[in-house]
C-alpha cells in the first residue's frame, strides 16, 4: 500500500469531495484528469469533504493523455460496467492506481477498447440499473484493495 485513486473528468463535486475525504482516510492518493465539470474552489466540493480537503494528496493532470504518459510504467487497474472480470480478481499490489471514469458516461472508449486486460467491473444483480454512484464504487474497491493486502 498506499494507493492510487484516479478519476477521469470528473463531473459532479461532491462526488469528488467524497472521494477526496476516501482518500485521506485509506490513506491513498488522489489524481484528478481535467477537464472537470465543476471548479475545485465550488463550495460543494469543500463541504462534501469537509476540512479535510486541506490534508489531501492531490495530483491534478491537464488531459488523460498526460496521466497516461506520467504513469504508463505503474500498475493500472480501469474500473468499468463494460469489464468483464469482477473487481476481487484484481491482483492487488502496492502502489496500484484505480482509474475511474466519469459519472455520464464512464471511460473513454479507447481505454474500453485498449485496456480488456486490465478492465474490472462491480457486479450489479439488478436489470434496473446500470451502475453504482462514482463515489460509491470507488469506496468499494479501493477498501477491498485494502482487505487483500492485509491478509
Amino acid at each position: 500500500m498506499p494507493f492510487n485513486i484516479v478519476l477521469i473528468e470528473p463531473e459532479i463535486p461532491t462526488n469528488t469531495g467524497n472521494i477526496g475525504r476516501l482518500s485521506l482516510a485509506s490513506g491513498a492518493t488522489l489524481h484528478l484528469v481535467k477537464p472537470f465539470g465543476f471548479e475545485l474552489s465550488d463550495k460543494r466540493v469543500k463541504r462534501a469533504g469537509l476540512d479535510y480537503w486541506q490534508h489531501l494528496n492531490l495530483k491534478i493532470y491537464e488531459n488523460i493523455d498526460e496521466f497516461l504518459n506520467i504513469h504508463s510504467d505503474k500498475k493500472l487497474v480501469f474500473l468499468s460496467s463494460h469489464g468483464t472480470k469482477e473487481y476481487w480478481n484484481i491482483p492487488y499490489s502496492d502502489a496500484m492506481f484505480f482509474v475511474f471514469g466519469k459519472e455520464s458516461v464512464g471511460l473513454p472508449k479507447n481505454i474500453l477498447e485498449t485496456q480488456q486486460e486490465n478492465l474490472y467491473k462491480i457486479p450489479l444483480y439488478s436489470e434496473h440499473i446500470r451502475s453504482l454512484n462514482l463515489a460509491n464504487a470507488v469506496s468499494i474497491v479501493i477498501y477491498d484493495a485494502i482487505r487483500a493486502s492485509a491478509i
